[in-house]
C-alpha cells in the first residue's frame, strides 16, 4: 500500500511540475516565408519541441543550433540570440510583456509560433 501511495504521489508531483509549461506550437516555413515540403512525404521535417513557462523557453534534447528571434506585433525584433545545441533553456528578458512571434531558424528552415509573456 505504501508503494502505491508513493507512486501516485510521484505521478502527481510530476504532473503539476510539467503542467506549468505550455507547448509552443510551431509551423515550418522557408526563409521566403513559404510553407516547405521535404519532397519525400515519408520523412517530413518536424518542428522543434519548445515549451514556455513564464520567461523561460525549454528545448528538447538533441536539437541543432537555432537563431532565435522574438518579434513584437509590429514585426520588429525585440530579442535575438543563438540557441546552441548544448543549451536546453533560454531565459527571455522580463521587460517583455504581451504577445510576440517566436522564430527559430536553422539552415533555410524557419519555424514560427506565437507566445504570450
Amino acid at each position: 500500500m505504501k508503494k502505491i501511495f508513493l507512486i501516485v504521489l510521484g505521478a502527481f508531483i510530476l504532473s503539476t511540475s510539467v503542467s506549468a509549461q505550455k507547448l509552443v506550437p510551431l509551423t515550418i516555413n522557408n526563409e521566403d516565408d513559404q510553407p516547405i515540403s521535404t519532397g519525400n512525404p515519408k520523412s517530413p521535417t518536424l518542428a522543434p519541441t519548445v515549451y514556455i513557462e513564464d520567461y523561460t523557453l525549454t528545448f528538447e534534447n538533441n536539437h541543432p543550433d537555432y537563431i532565435l528571434n522574438i518579434k513584437d506585433e509590429d514585426g520588429y525584433v525585440v530579442y535575438l540570440t543563438v540557441v546552441y545545441s548544448t543549451e536546453m533553456q533560454v531565459v527571455l528578458p522580463s521587460t517583455l510583456s504581451g504577445d510576440y512571434e517566436i522564430e527559430l531558424t536553422v539552415g533555410n528552415l524557419l519555424f514560427t509560433g506565437r507566445i504570450h509573456l
